[in-house]
């Protein structure tokens, strides 16, 4: 557990996986003509603002572990990255969050206008699956079923059914919140796309289901887990660790799992999300095995864990 007040060592992650993203978001273009380069400049201006990627790299991590080639799956990986932008820039609105700096800069919106940071993060979803349709290989029918898969994730039924729930839950006095709405609203909202950026590569490689469940198992926990750290950073992070302005949550009165459950609880909630997603890694490694497969899922062990002792 993380002590109250201790600062933990950072844990290890996969820099070099991060290094890969990086580049290959780097060479990513949409626009065809003069006329859109605007809307271009404001899309790739949060698109590479930094981060740690952990959505793509979770999907070339999954890919590592389970023995496939793992830039076979950068498309993919680029895709979900492109989807997660989006949904900050729209979650920075003065709608949303209302927040001023993103990654350690100012907002999309703060810098391009709100009219073209929400024209933005629609293109970058809109992109996200255009690039993975037309650049992704494989069998026709895993494509499809991981562009659903995709779709599902971030949907109604996914983050933004999530944003929505965390969005009515917090609007006024007497909004009703519990512990499992609360875990409910964070698996839609923050876990659905970690989720799927470990589901979709199992899609594409044609995985046992038996795996898919134990990875699945995983990669839900594994989205609980960030949204706890998240929410205890909120409180005790800055914002310069923070890269974005600390107490967002407290400032549009939203419901955490702080303000349910306290410093201390959150802590505690975190210790058990992270031993939970680590035995259903090592049971989804433990399957992989059986089948042949013998690779360590070492860099998806060091993302667990790097959220988990994350500080920023």
């Amino acid at each position: 557990m993380i002590a109250e007040g201790a600062l933990v060592a950072a844990a290890r992650y996969p820099e070099a996986l991060r290094a890969e993203v990086d580049d290959y978001l780097s060479s990513l273009h949409f626009s065809e003509e003069a006329r859109t380069r605007g809307l271009e400049e404001a899309m790739r201006y949060s698109l590479l603002a930094g981060g740690k990627r952990i959505r793509p790299v979770l999907a070339l991590a999954t890919a590592r572990a389970i023995g496939v080639e793992h830039r076979a799956m950068l498309p993919l990986a680029g895709a979900i990255e492109l989807i997660h932008t989006y949904s900050l820039i729209h979650d920075d609105l003065p709608a949303m969050d209302d927040d001023d700096l993103r990654r350690g800069r100012p907002t999309c919106h703060r810098v391009y206008g709100e009219d073209v940071a929400i024209l933005a993060g629609d293109a970058l979803y809109a992109e996200a699956f255009r690039h993975l349709l037309s650049c992704q290989q494989a069998q026709p029918e895993r494509l499809l079923a991981a562009a659903i898969e995709l779709a599902y994730a971030t949907g109604v039924n996914g983050m933004v059914g999530g944003q929505y729930l965390d969005v009515r839950a917090g609007s006024g006095p007497g909004a009703e919140a519990d512990s499992e709405a609360l875990r409910q609203v964070h698996e839609l909202k923050t876990g659905r796309l970690i989720r799927a950026a470990v589901s979709c590569v199992l899609l594409l490689a044609g995985a046992d289901e038996r795996v898919k469940m134990a990875f699945g198992r995983f990669a839900t926990e594994l989205g609980v887990l960030f949204q706890i750290v998240d929410d205890i950073l909120d409180v005790t992070g800055t914002d310069k660790a923070l890269g974005k302005p600390q107490g967002s949550d407290q400032r549009v009165g939203r419901h955490t799992y702080v303000t349910m459950h306290g410093i201390g609880g959150a802590r505690a909630l975190a210790a058990q999300s992270h031993a939970a997603a680590r035995a259903a890694l090592e049971q989804g490694a433990s399957l992989l095995a059986a089948g042949g497969v013998r690779e360590r899922p070492g860099e998806l062990e060091e993302v667990t864990d790097f959220i988990y002792r994350r500080t920023s």
